[in-house]
């Protein structure tokens, strides 16, 4: 089985359209909703998006059995008003419950939280709890709902961001790690994400996090950043103090595949250990593109962890399937026998 643990919501157009006036009313008009039906839901995922073919159809182009998705993360817009955020995000997880309800051989849901800058996650605890009763498998950990705009909020290794990995442990859910939009003029939101998974990855590591919630499941967007390249230069502080090494630490995240190409792909694995990745692609998304050189699509990663001929077989099924299994807890039995509604 091939599951993808790193995907993003291809939403009607609606649902766009609902953020541009919320934007434009500052919430004068109402909350109002997208108004989106089953049909709007159905054919958005199956009209051609990112290159050509639907999102429907890229799933069966790659061989992608089953996908994780989530809200588009530049489009989360975290740093705006809590209020706007909330109806927004609320709007954004409904979308994706009812993808997920529609087609449940397909999809399984992780959702947004509307973390808003310097505000306790405490506050979207109970909004959290009601979106796995409603059958989210995981949510995203956005470390900078400031969006790079210069209100920050502590780092994940930071006691700020207890009450959360409590009710995450409660729960028994994972996050992933992945920033929302950029308001600097300096990055763009691709690089902002890399930076801002550098920042997790080490303040999680030099914590007391892991030490505190032992059963914490936390999964790092595209391969950990710039870690798997640099963790030599945190290996050494390491080594000045008592206490496991930094490339030791490096095991208690799991960090998914989104890196696109064979030599980032093998470092990643043999500097984490296969048992830490899980198969990504977040496709549609930035990476479906296809190569001139060699005619295939940037983000159809699988083939090139295929050909890794030092990965055994049963190396291959974890990062593929068994993984993300184990992390988002998922039941590939039940649910599947349904079928999809359409």
């Amino acid at each position: 089985m091939i599951i993808d643990a790193h995907a993003h919501v291809t939403a009607p157009d609606s649902l766009y359209v609902y953020k541009a006036q919320i934007l434009a009313h500052r919430g004068g008009h109402g909350r109002g909703s997208t108004a989106a039906t089953d049909d709007d839901i159905i054919n958005a995922l199956n009209k051609p998006v990112f290159g050509g073919s639907s999102h429907l159809e890229q799933l069966k182009e790659a061989g992608t059995d089953l996908q994780i998705i989530s809200p588009r993360p530049y489009q989360m817009m975290t740093s705006e008003s809590p209020k706007l955020v909330s109806w927004f995000m609320e709007e954004t997880n409904k979308i994706i419950a009812r993808q997920c309800a529609l087609f449940p051989k397909t999809f399984r849901g992780v959702c947004g939280l509307p973390l808003t800058p310097s505000v306790s996650p405490t506050a979207v605890l109970p909004y959290l709890e009601q979106c796995v009763k409603d059958g989210f498998v995981g949510l995203l950990l956005n470390p900078d709902p400031g969006e790079c705009s210069g209100v920050e909020t502590p780092g994940l290794g930071d006691r700020f961001w207890y009450p959360l990995y409590e009710k995450m442990v409660e729960l028994d859910i994972p996050g992933h790690i992945h920033s929302a939009g950029c308001r600097s003029e300096r990055l763009t939101y691709s690089t902002h994400f890399i930076n801002e998974e550098t920042i997790s990855v080490v303040s999680l590591l030099n914590s007391k996090v892991f030490t505190d919630f032992p059963t914490l499941r936390i999964v790092v967007s595209h391969g950990g950043g710039a870690v798997p390249y640099q963790w030599a230069r945190w290996e050494a502080g390491s080594l000045r103090q008592p206490g496991p090494r930094f490339s030791d630490r490096m095991r208690n995240l799991y960090y998914d595949t989104v890196l696109y190409s064979s030599e980032s792909l093998a470092l990643l694995i043999k500097t984490v250990g296969a048992d830490r990745c899980l198969f990504g692609t977040e496709r549609p998304g930035v990476g479906t593109v296809k190569d001139p050189k060699t005619g295939k699509w940037l983000d159809e990663t699988r083939h090139l962890i295929e050909a890794f001929d030092w990965l055994s077989a049963a190396e291959k099924k974890m990062i593929f399937e068994d993984n993300a299994k184990k992390v988002f807890k998922l039941d590939t039995g039940a649910e599947a026998s349904k079928g999809a509604t359409s």
